[in-house]
């Protein structure tokens, strides 16, 4: 599979997309996990589309994990209970 990166699916993506918060506390609220194939050329930045074909456009991109550090999943553990199953499927991990 080519490189891939990780977007959250966020409850207020205005907010999300202008880096503000988007709760109370100040913090973004991660509605879904979804993957994507990466921009061209762009290592870690995302396409336009997830591999279940949402628009990336009101996502926020994951961290990056240290290259050295790969997890046992392609995404965060304390999100797997928000992971779009279609983009695991693709992935192939989960």
């Amino acid at each position: 599979m080519s490189a891939m990166a990780v977007v959250y699916e966020v409850e207020d993506p205005v907010a999300a997309h202008a880096g503000g918060p988007a709760d109370a506390g100040g913090e973004v609220v991660v509605v879904r996990v979804h993957a994507a194939p990466t921009a061209p050329g762009m290592p870690g930045v995302p396409g336009p589309r997830t591999f279940c074909g949402r628009d990336t456009f009101a996502m926020r991109a994951a961290p990056q994990r240290p290259a050295g550090q790969p997890g046992p999943t392609w995404y965060d553990a304390g999100y797997a209970d928000r992971v779009c199953p279609a983009c695991d499927d693709v992935v192939g991990t989960g």
